[in-house]
């Protein structure tokens, strides 16, 4: 029997690609999501795994759930026998947490801390979780390794992957039969090469590439480009781009690494090449053949000028590294864009 491995917030954008690469790399995923991050579509299935279940021609089994309510999260544990946990499901955007620190704890705390008293009732010692870049704060040094301090966060979401970083070392280190590895990920873009599964932001995005791509399909007039004034290449901030296939793929080199008993483990994910805003936005206009407008404005609060990995320990450790350049990126975000132009909610990719 394939192992299952329950998928906290699987029908995102990174949680839903990671259910690709589980079905590929031959286990069983149980996914969860309460569609704050993912567009319903038929059955209340979220649209992003029915997607999956025709690109892989299988059928994936899903649960409406928030990990807020625990004693439905308690049913589904005693339901399946979990070999491991992959954990996704928290609010995700810098800029809203600054407005509503208080719902960003209470969300992303609360469920964290269910999922673990959860997992120990049960007996489920293994967990991968989705943790970011932003725990190291504004960088020290460039690149930032696993070793670079880290709690210095510059807004409330940083500060809860960072607390929740803690809580799971904590638990490994109090019950010695635990193994959890952290992922910090730089910024992920790109999508599925069937162009059927990608990034469909709610709202307005909140990061650049998206917002790059909806301009290049039509759906806003210009890109904001915060600040043009930083010590670098061209005055536009710089960051780690990394193919969320790749990223996934991380992730199944993690689960492999828990059954050597590894304890907990960190490890950054991203290629250790930084590209500016406007480097992005050229490339972008090259994958797409479409002029991007933009307009210059000022910086915002809690930018870093630059932020970029060194992904070496990954590689040694979990015989991971990236695949995909940039030119790759941009061409599957592309394709992703165009053969959806309003993301999951429209009628189906149109040819």
């Amino acid at each position: 029997m394939a192992q299952k491995v329950l998928v906290t917030g699987g029908g995102g954008y990174i949680g839903s690609h990671c259910v690709v690469e589980l079905i590929d790399a031959g286990f069983c995923p149980v996914v969860i999501d309460n569609f704050s991050n993912a567009v319903r579509g038929e059955g209340d299935v979220p649209e992003s795994l029915r997607r999956i279940e025709k690109i892989l021609n299988t059928s994936i089994e899903f649960h409406e759930l928030d990990l807020l309510d625990r004693p439905g999260l308690e049913k589904l544990f005693k339901q399946h026998s979990f070999s491991a946990v992959m954990h996704f499901a928290g609010l995700k955007a810098v800029g809203e947490s600054v407005d509503q620190p208080l719902r960003y704890y209470q969300v992303n705390l609360t469920a964290t801390m269910n999922l673990l008293e959860v997992m120990q009732t049960h007996g489920v010692r293994n967990l991968v979780f989705s943790s970011s870049a932003t725990v190291y704060g504004d960088p020290q040094r460039l690149p930032i390794d696993e070793q670079h301090p880290v709690g210095g966060c510059t807004n409330p979401y940083g500060k809860t992957k960072y607390f929740i970083e803690e809580m799971i070392m904590d638990q490994c280190k109090a019950e010695k039969d635990w193994n959890a590895v952290l992922l910090r990920y730089f910024n992920p873009i790109g999508a599925h090469s069937s162009g059927l599964i990608g990034e469909d932001p709610q709202g307005i995005p909140n990061n650049l590439l998206p917002y790059v791509a909806q301009v290049a399909i039509g759906r806003r007039k210009h890109l904001n480009v915060f600040g043009n004034d930083y010590d670098t290449i061209d005055g536009t901030g710089v960051r780690d781009y990394i193919h969320v296939v790749d990223l996934a793929k991380g992730h199944i080199a993690a689960l492999k690494k828990l059954k050597d008993n590894c304890g907990c483990k960190v490890y950054n994910l991203g290629t250790g090449t930084g590209y500016s805003v406007l480097q992005m936005v050229k490339a972008m206009e090259k994958a797409s053949g479409i002029e991007i407008m933009y307009l210059i404005a000022p910086r915002r609060g809690g930018d870093v000028a630059s932020c970029y990995a060194d992904p070496c320990l990954a590689e040694k450790e979990l015989g991971w590294k990236a695949d995909f350049n940039l030119e790759r990126m941009c061409k599957d975000l592309w394709r992703w864009q165009s053969k959806n132009p309003t993301g999951f909610t429209n009628n189906g990719p149109s040819s």
